[in-house]
């Protein structure tokens, strides 16, 4: 099994920046392919990232394309979320997680969940 603590989440104003970090412990973060997803108050929980075992390939929700990048250090056990250009919208608690299936789908399937982060985007 494997531990995930994210952090990195705040305030920031509409048109800013954010970076996430997601720290792993546990079992061998290097072999899983990671991701992220978000939960806004009343809404079920969303794709937002992915990215493979290996950081070479990586895949989106359009709802982040060209303004976040998902990234991983390996030798550090820790996977990363870049945010630009935020909007309110984007206002959500944001969770790392294993990406058990699907990984490259629309929807995959997240699992072992950290306890999140709280990113909030004022207008």
């Amino acid at each position: 099994q494997v531990q995930l603590v994210e952090s990195g989440g705040g305030l920031v104003q509409a048109g800013g920046s954010l970076s996430l970090s997601c720290a792993a412990s546990g079992r061998t973060f290097s072999g899983y392919n990671m991701g992220w997803f978000r939960q806004a108050p009343g809404r079920k929980r969303e794709f937002v990232a992915a990215i493979a075992w290996s950081g070479r390939t990586s895949d989106y929700a359009d709802s982040g394309k060209d303004r976040f990048t998902i990234s991983r250090d390996n030798a550090k056990n820790t996977l990363y979320l870049h945010m630009n250009s935020l909007k309110p919208e984007d206002t959500a608690v944001y969770y790392c997680a294993v990406i058990l299936s699907g990984f490259g789908s629309p929807q995959p399937r997240g699992g072992y969940w950290g306890q999140g982060t709280q990113v909030t985007v004022s207008s």
